[in-house]
């Protein structure tokens, strides 16, 4: 991608996913939600195994997502806590522990009324 072009969402969210998985994310999925929300057009979703794993992937979304024109505009939870948002305007990404990701199912929840798409390594 060459300075200056910002990728759409879609393309955003597609970046996201791959850096998620070169950094060992598990579970990686996909929500469309454009349809249904106004806030954002994409769940980026995946669990994490430990919090300096949390850390680290947050570290690289940001770090790597700027370049591409899209700085992180809020973050919300911890690694501690076993769930971390990072709001990227177009895309959330949702990291969650496995145990916090089975207690909130957001892709359940939001599964609903778009198709979820997972990626496997």
């Amino acid at each position: 991608m060459s300075p200056g072009v910002v990728l759409d969402a879609e393309a955003l969210a597609h970046k996201a996913i791959d850096i998620l998985s070169e950094h060992q994310a598990q579970d990686v999925a996909l929500l469309d939600i454009s349809r249904t929300s106004t806030f954002t057009d994409y769940f980026v979703i995946a669990s994490a195994l430990s919090p300096p794993q949390f850390k680290a992937l947050a570290e690289y979304l940001e770090k790597d997502l700027k370049p591409e024109g899209h700085d992180l505009r809020h973050q919300e939870g911890s690694a501690d806590s076993g769930w971390l948002l990072l709001d990227f305007g177009e895309i959330i990404v949702h990291i969650f522990s496995p145990e916090k990701r089975e207690y909130y199912r957001l892709e359940e929840l939001w599964g609903r009324t778009t198709p979820v798409i997972r990626f496997t390594a």
